[in-house]
């Protein structure tokens, strides 16, 4: 069991609350997926309970981000009833020094970065461990495709030199399926020389529907580190 004064905890939520820090009152706010955006959702709740945060909604990115919201009593929209989104909060796997992105750990990336690109003021919450030199030195590149499209999307994806492999459920039977009923390919590339001409060139691969890379899209990154013992957040 994870201690309370656990420092890796402590540290992502006090990267949680930072960004939380961040949201004013009658903000529309872009509610992410994951360990660390789970933290900044509860603060969210918190501040609204106690009456410094007033009239705020939230766009979730996945079920996960919506139950999360429901549970901290944060009120959720959706983008039909919306015309912007103010701040979106959203964790990362990897994260580099032009603040790229790979996400969809979770497998949620596809709504992700539909809300992400939306907002105006982007905040990506991370630990330092997520910060890599180049994309895809650490983690795999999620792609989200419909299931008909599994084996040609699997050739296409091998002859731009990536090592794909279907995502298999944990403690489920066969394979992950997301949120819109599709499945996950995690990409193995060797290197990724240009991330924003990969996600062009995946994406437009028949039946994907979205890759994990986000080029260009995040505004702030907030990173946790621990330094003498002590959480602290520096921003990026």
């Amino acid at each position: 069991m994870v201690g309370e004064n656990d420092p890796v905890k402590v540290m992502k939520q006090e990267v949680g609350k930072a960004a939380a820090a961040r949201v004013e009152s009658g903000m529309i706010v872009g509610l992410g997926t994951g360990s660390t955006t789970a933290y900044a959702i509860e603060f969210l709740g918190s501040r609204l309970q106690s009456g410094e945060l007033k009239n705020i909604k939230g766009v979730p990115t996945s079920f996960q981000a919506e139950v999360l919201a429901k549970k901290y009593g944060i009120p959720l929209t959706s983008l039909d009833a919306i015309s912007q989104i103010d701040i979106a909060i959203d964790g990362a796997d990897e994260v580099d020094p032009q603040k790229n992105l790979i996400k969809g750990g979770g497998a949620a990336h596809t709504r992700e970065k539909v809300v992400d690109s939306l907002a105006d003021m982007f905040i990506v919450v991370v630990d330092s461990g997520k910060l890599v030199k180049e994309l895809g030195s650490t983690f795999l590149l999620p792609v989200e495709v419909i299931p008909m499209a599994i084996s040609p999307a699997m050739r296409a994806i091998e002859k731009l030199g990536g090592k794909p492999e279907l995502r298999m459920g944990v403690k489920k039977a066969g394979p992950v399926v997301t949120d819109q009923g599709n499945l996950v390919i995690d990409v193995k590339f060797d290197k990724i020389d240009n991330p924003g001409e990969l996600e062009k060139t995946i994406n437009n691969i028949p039946g994907v529907l979205e890759n994990g890379l986000f080029v260009n899209v995040a505004d702030l990154v907030l990173v946790g580190e621990i330094v003498d013992g002590k959480p602290t957040v520096r921003e990026m």
